[in-house]
């Protein structure tokens, strides 16, 4: 789809709606190409697509939200799921965050102009919201790029969401948000500084005796992969709604890092939900996933589109089903361990691996290899992430484990007889706000300072006989940081849960 290349200018007459003449106001540059130009026509279109959009029973405020970006006539029945959850609620602030598809830089970029314009009129800027939210940190700042209109094309990620954005909720100011830098430390940078200005100003507001206009939302604008098969392409994306059904993030944002899945926003969708969670929400659900396959029939080349949103609910999170393997999977687990070690030592290649037919074996989990010899660690490797299916990731981390964990010498031929194997096969990482909730004995730990971190599984803590203060230092200390690095609020701290099985218990058995 081509769009027309547009420029910033101080607007002078004729005006669009609701413009002055010396405003620095960013002008429509898809419309007439991503969604109609004539602003009845794009009403009665969202009308269409809003009456299509049947949603589930919604209990809680919407703290926050992703919406797809693309042309209206390929995304917009999708985009509609999120705005029909909207209808009827009241925000005096949109934040809304996107990706830069056209010009390369290394920040957040806050538009530092007045408001951006669409068919239906100008959204103000709030431009006081805008300044506090530069001053919080270097990789946020005040700029026209990646709002500025390239030789290649008028960026389009926050435009789209405009129009849906005025038709459902009236008047609001914008806090517009272009992330250059897709990183996770971009993300959480952007979007704990987002959770604290909001959660400050809706106190002030509070204390003066106002009442606010359900305070502020937040809006991750965002396709997921693109240009694969129908079947490959919902694969991949069900993975990423996974992981954001169970509020991964940081899983999520390693696997848009490595390509490992797809969405162009992806740094604004792991952003918002790191606002979100500091904002109270609680729950994440997908409301809506399809492609393009399922608009246009051509299912060569398809890009895959959702609407989501994350919730502060009165009510608690679904409770997460443990993760279980049978003896058969387990036995076929340790097998593939062993092979692996044996070939990797003996002819220093990979073991083989072929999909099992197995559903629990062939679906994506992080996992954890320990090699043990005469009760002492000998190697121990492992994926945090859901990045291979089980079975690859245990034939991998396996080989790793005894050749490449860097405290100790390559396992040789001659020590094979004399191991142990033992398996952890980790849950979907969870961001911890009160450490009074990790449970030794039940939670590993991952704990993240900027590019260093430490892990440590759940059974490190009841061999070593630690408390939760000594398991938190150590696994600092994992990591090269200071013992009490937990404590920075810089810091993350994920727990997981694991499902530890091995030769012991073989053993025990036979």
């Amino acid at each position: 789809m081509t769009v027309s290349l547009v420029t910033f200018a101080t607007v002078a007459a004729p005006q669009p709606p609701g413009g002055a003449a010396d405003q620095k106001l960013r002008p429509a540059g898809v419309a007439g190409a991503f969604y109609p130009a004539d602003a009845a026509e794009l009403t009665a279109m969202m009308d269409r697509m809003l009456a299509g959009a049947t949603l589930p029973n919604i209990d809680g405020k919407i703290v926050a939200v992703v919406a797809p970006h693309a042309g209206y006539e390929y995304s917009g029945p999708v985009a509609a799921y999120t705005y029909a959850a909207l209808k009827g609620r009241k925000f005096a602030r949109v934040v809304v965050i996107a990706p830069s598809h056209y010009e390369a830089f290394d920040f957040s970029s806050v538009f530092d102009g007045d408001g951006y314009v669409t068919p239906l009129g100008m959204v103000p800027v709030d431009k006081e919201f805008a300044q506090k939210l530069v001053k919080t940190g270097p990789s946020i700042r005040l700029s026209s790029r990646g709002h500025t209109a390239t030789r290649q094309g008028a960026e389009h990620a926050i435009e789209v969401q405009l129009p849906w954005l005025q038709h459902v909720l009236g008047s609001f100011t914008l806090v517009p948000v272009v992330m250059g830098d897709q990183s996770y430390e971009s993300s959480r940078a952007l979007g704990v500084a987002l959770a604290r200005l909001i959660r400050e100003d809706t106190r002030s507001k509070r204390s003066k005796a106002r009442e606010p206009a359900d305070e502020t939302l937040i809006v991750a604008s965002s396709d997921l992969s693109h240009f694969h098969g129908y079947d490959a392409a919902e694969a991949i994306d069900h993975k990423t709604l996974s992981a954001l059904a169970e509020w991964d993030y940081l899983s999520m944002s390693r696997n848009f890092e490595s390509r490992t899945w797809e969405a162009c926003g992806g740094a604004p969708i792991v952003a918002a939900m790191i606002a979100a969670e500091r904002m109270g929400a609680n729950r994440a659900e997908v409301l809506r996933y399809a492609n393009t396959g399922d608009v246009t029939g051509d299912r060569s080349r398809v890009v895959g589109y959702s609407a989501d949103i994350f919730v502060k609910s009165p009510h608690a999170g679904a409770v997460e089903t443990p993760f279980s393997l049978n003896e058969k999977e387990r036995q076929a687990l340790l097998e593939m361990a062993h092979k692996s070690v044996e070939q990797a030592v003996q002819k220093r290649s990979f073991y083989p691996a072929v999909a099992t037919g197995d559903r629990a074996l062939d679906q994506e989990r992080g996992a954890f290899v320990t090699l043990k010899e005469a009760g002492q660690l000998r190697g121990c490797v492992g994926f945090t992430a859901a990045v291979e299916p089980l079975y690859q990731t245990v034939r991998d981390t396996a080989a790793m484990a005894a050749l490449r964990d860097p405290r100790f010498h390559p396992v040789t031929a001659q020590e094979l007889p004399k191991l142990e194997y033992e398996i952890s096969v980790l849950s979907p990482l969870s961001h911890v706000l009160d450490v009074d909730k990790i449970g030794v004995g039940q939670h590993g730990l991952l704990i993240k300072n900027g590019y260093r971190e430490g892990l440590l599984l759940p059974q490190v803590p009841v061999e070593q006989h630690w408390d939760r203060a000594t398991f938190l230092q150590q696994t600092c200390r994992k990591g090269g940081m200071d013992p009490d690095c937990w404590k920075d609020d810089d810091t993350d701290i994920f727990r997981f849960t694991a499902l530890v099985f091995g030769d012991h218990d073989a053993a025990a058995r036979n």
